[in-house]
């Protein structure tokens, strides 16, 4: 299983890969919607954790964007400041919407129910 975390709040995002490594998911992270667009380039992921709001390219756009690139791509949301409306689109646009801080059991947890949600009989996850 493979993650990407995006979120502009580079120190954030990074210990949060970090911590997602040491429980043997593996998790790269990108500080910009640039930057994960880049790497969706190279290689799709199982999953995508992205930050609502960031400069240039917010988590809506960008999730649209890296799903034309890697169709098969999960999602979850993650926001620290979003309003009613933003929870209500985000949660139609996503798998999961979770609010920050966010605990690590439950972004796991999300993340292995977004992942588990999108097997079929007889596909490893």
């Amino acid at each position: 299983m493979k993650i990407l975390l995006v979120d502009d709040e580079s120190e954030f995002v990074a210990t949060m890969a970090e911590r997602l490594e040491m429980r043997g998911i593996d998790a790269d992270w990108a500080a910009s919607g640039e930057d994960a667009l880049e790497k969706a380039q190279t290689g799709c992921f199982d999953v995508a954790v992205l930050d609502m709001k960031m400069p240039r390219i917010g988590g809506l756009d960008l999730r649209r964007r890296l799903s034309s690139i890697c169709p098969e791509m999960k999602f979850i949301f993650l926001s620290g400041h979003g309003s009613e409306n933003d929870f209500r689109i985000g949660s139609a646009e996503a798998e999961y919407y979770l609010i920050k801080p966010v605990q690590i059991g439950e972004l796991i947890e999300k993340i292995h129910l977004a992942v588990g949600a999108s097997s079929r009989p007889g596909e490893s996850s």
